[in-house]
């Protein structure tokens, strides 16, 4: 008696289905479906805790305060911002925060005084955010974004689910705008970044983060001045500037 084999969905296939199906749903029904149907034990969020990172946090909270999330300290982080982590991942009750560094090895080999971002930024991103990444992300099938499309740039026309690099991408706040943000922040009563009632919608690292020059561009303070405007961890790797 021959038995069938099941043929794995193809990612084409599997993102016509999933953005088809869930385009317009929800951030709490596209969260419900990646964690309990699509990659049960398989997914995780990358955050980096800035500005608007605890909406995300909260809403992964309210599913599964248990999911593994991913913060890259990057060892240039405001002080502020390490402060919010804590602050946040004990109000929230998040207990699978891991932390992951830049090899300190290479660190000391690339970047031995910490000034690398004064003369290529784009390969600070890549020594301290992109390369720790690749191990951490090792297991997983999937990692969910905060990013949105209001945030412009090649955002503007973000998927719900993508396919980069051998692994999917799930971008719940996809359509959601700042409107959006700032009421569920509201209802939720959930704490602010410091540093935003200073000016900086968008944080990352303190040497490339400066106050938006732009209110109506949340990223416009960061790398201001540069064309860089992002740190490579979501860009394709075949696209991402050669460093080193």
């Amino acid at each position: 008696m021959a038995f069938e084999t099941e043929i794995p969905e193809q990612p084409a296939a599997r993102l016509a289905r999933l953005n088809a199906e869930l385009r317009t749903a929800s951030a709490q029904e596209i969260l419900r479906a990646a964690i309990s149907r699509e990659w049960p034990g398989e997914l995780t969020y990358v955050s980096s805790f800035g500005a608007e990172s605890v909406v995300m946090l909260s809403l992964i909270a309210e599913v599964d305060p248990s999911l593994p999330i991913v913060f890259i300290d990057t060892g240039m982080h405001f002080p502020q911002t390490l402060d919010y982590k804590d602050e946040v991942i004990e109000g929230l009750g998040l207990t699978g925060v891991r932390e992951i560094t830049p090899n300190e090895t290479e660190r000391k080999v690339l970047d031995p005084k910490n000034m690398l971002w004064k003369s290529d930024a784009d390969a600070c991103c890549a020594l301290r955010k992109v390369r720790p990444l690749e191990p951490a992300l090792e297991g997983f099938g999937a990692w969910i974004t905060g990013r949105k499309r209001f945030h412009g740039g090649a955002r503007m026309s973000l998927p719900v689910f993508e396919y980069a690099d051998g692994r999917y991408k799930v971008n719940p706040l996809a359509s959601w705008t700042q409107a959006d943000v700032d009421a569920y922040l509201a209802e939720k009563n959930l704490p602010r970044h410091p540093l935003v009632s200073q000016g900086y919608p968008s944080i990352g690292c303190w040497p490339c983060t400066k106050p938006a020059a732009d209110p109506s561009d949340p990223r416009s303070g960061r790398w201001a001045g540069q064309q860089k405007t992002e740190c490579g961890l979501h860009v394709d790797r075949n696209e991402r500037p050669r460093v080193f």
